[in-house]
């Protein structure tokens, strides 16, 4: 018996999510107040239902503190519990927030939008610490639904490592664990037959391992990552966010991040995202679609 979680920021997209695990074939059910949660996963579990995608009701967060119970109930009743949180950056709320017309849920005469926007983000807080992190910033819906789909083949009692490549120049990703730096590396955007690829092909691939630097760098990144994670799941982590940056996000943060993804997937659960990719696609998509 399969039970997601959504929260998050309002505008965030908790509404494409929903809607994708709904597409999946999970009973859907939109801004639940948490003191409803134990009750309503039971009555729809005897009803038959064995998957559930539930959004919580951010204006329940006072309650978030008895979540834990709640949780420890659940799964001791059979259900696999995973918990999603969903954030954007602050500008890109207040920019989607414009473009629908909609009033944020925690608005009122004496709060900006600005200010409901974090006043929400401090009363879901503590629910971010056992959930895993989706940073949807400029992130088109169809990529969002993309990366859903993906996490939907994950084991919620099993640790989980996230690889995500970005590019600086778009900002760091805010569901980033640890983030390495590595625009030191000799960069293949300078070579004018490499600068149209990516990380993933062989000619990039094989001008970064031409470096002693980039194998220096991912050696540093293997064993730091790999020497901590036993304490992370010690600490009842159930999910990793590993982000790799370098200034476009498309050559040597992609490079490195589809290595170490292939090392690790040998021993945990390993999910990859390219964050600068998946948008560039997901647009070039929305594009041929609307040419068609």
């Amino acid at each position: 018996m399969n039970l997601f979680l959504i929260s998050g920021a309002s505008g965030s997209g908790k509404s494409v999510t929903l809607t994708a695990l709904e597409d999946s074939g999970y009973y859907a059910v939109s801004n639940l107040p948490l003191p409803l949660l134990k009750d309503t996963v039971f009555f729809l579990g005897n009803s038959g239902q064995t998957r559930l995608a539930i959004t919580l009701d951010a204006k329940s967060a006072p309650d978030f503190p008895q979540l834990h119970e709640t949780l420890a109930a659940l799964r001791g009743a059979g259900w696999d519990v995973s918990v999603l949180f969903l954030d954007a950056k602050t500008d890109t709320l207040v920019k989607r927030f414009a473009e629908t017309r909609r009033r944020h849920p925690f608005s009122t005469g004496e709060r900006t939008l600005t200010e409901a926007i974090e006043h929400e983000r401090q009363c879901v807080a503590g629910l971010r610490e056992i959930a895993f992190a989706f940073d949807t910033s400029d992130l088109p819906s169809a990529a969002l639904r993309g990366w859903i789909k993906e996490f939907i083949g994950v084991d919620a009692s099993q640790l989980s490592l996230l690889f995500e490549s970005f590019g600086f120049k778009h900002g760091v990703p805010l569901d980033a664990d640890l983030v390495f730096d590595v625009r030191c590396l000799p960069n293949p955007h300078y070579e004018p037959e490499l600068a149209p690829l990516t990380g993933r092909d062989a000619p990039v691939a094989a001008f970064l391992e031409a470096s002693s630097e980039v194998e220096r760098m991912f050696n540093d990144i293997y064993r730091f990552v790999s020497n901590w994670l036993p304490d992370y799941a010690r600490d009842n982590r159930h999910y990793l966010t590993v982000a790799i940056g370098c200034t476009g996000g498309r050559h040597r943060s992609v490079y490195l991040v589809e290595r170490l993804s292939a090392l690790f997937r040998q021993h945990y659960q390993v999910i990859t995202r390219h964050r600068e990719m998946d948008d560039a696609k997901s647009a070039a998509t929305n594009t041929a679609a609307k040419t068609a």
